[in-house]
């Protein structure tokens, strides 16, 4: 009787032993972020973006004017032959950014510029991966804008300014509203982070660089954009 008693309690302690690790098991699954098989949550953690974006991104076209005509290209040179120099440099979707499609300007900038916009792009998903959140990709809505460019964005934007920095290829613009969501990574589902939460961390990846003197930039509310200038 009392081996039976024994061999009970030894069974009860051992079930219960097992029910605690399974529990314990169970809880660090529930909060792994793949705790959903071949799905990848987001782990938000120190998103400060900017005290606001009107105050902090105010360079004027005046400002971003003297840095376009210092490092641009003349507004009435020969592109073609500036492309063949490698003055003007292609820019197309890659790793680092998405090239929206381009209906008023050409992919093409000054290799400083080009080289600003890898540097935002990659610091962006630098950015996304430390503060926990799933890769997005910026998206470049205008580069540069011919005299041809203007004319026709005239017609349906009068406000659309001749003295534009973008006619120097030194000027870009990203879009604050959309981004390149990218669903699955490495056969990984990935949770989406919203457009809010994307703009705040490309805000402080562009006050870094504006900081470190490497760009203004400008944010434009009707347009939905960063207006973005090479220093």
């Amino acid at each position: 009787m009392n081996i039976r008693r024994y061999i009970h309690k030894r069974n009860t302690r051992l079930l219960l032993v097992i029910a605690v690790l399974v529990g314990i098991v169970g809880l660090v699954y529930w909060l792994s972020p793949t705790r959903k098989t071949g799905y990848q949550y987001n782990s938000p953690r120190n998103i400060k973006g900017v005290y606001s974006y009107k105050q902090v991104f105010n360079d004027l076209n005046e400002v971003q004017l003297l840095s376009a005509q210092k490092y641009g290209i003349s507004p009435n040179a020969n592109i073609e032959a500036l492309k063949k120099s490698e003055r003007l440099q292609e820019i197309v979707s890659c790793e680092d950014f998405v090239v929206d499609s381009l209906t008023h300007s050409s992919p093409y900038l000054v290799p400083r510029a080009k080289n600003l916009l890898h540097d935002i792009g990659k610091n962006f998903l630098d950015s996304l991966s430390s503060k926990g959140l799933n890769p997005n990709k910026i998206i470049v809505t205008s580069v540069l804008r011919t005299t041809d460019h203007i004319k026709r964005l005239r017609t349906q934007n009068v406000n659309a300014s001749q003295n534009s920095a973008h006619i120097y290829a030194t000027t870009f613009d990203i879009s604050w509203r959309r981004f390149q969501y990218l669903p699955q990574v490495e056969q990984m589902q990935m949770e989406p982070v919203s457009a809010d939460t994307l703009k705040m961390v490309l805000a402080e990846v562009l006050n870094d660089l504006r900081t470190a003197g490497r760009c203004y930039v400008k944010h434009e509310a009707k347009q939905a954009c960063f207006h973005i200038t090479v220093r």
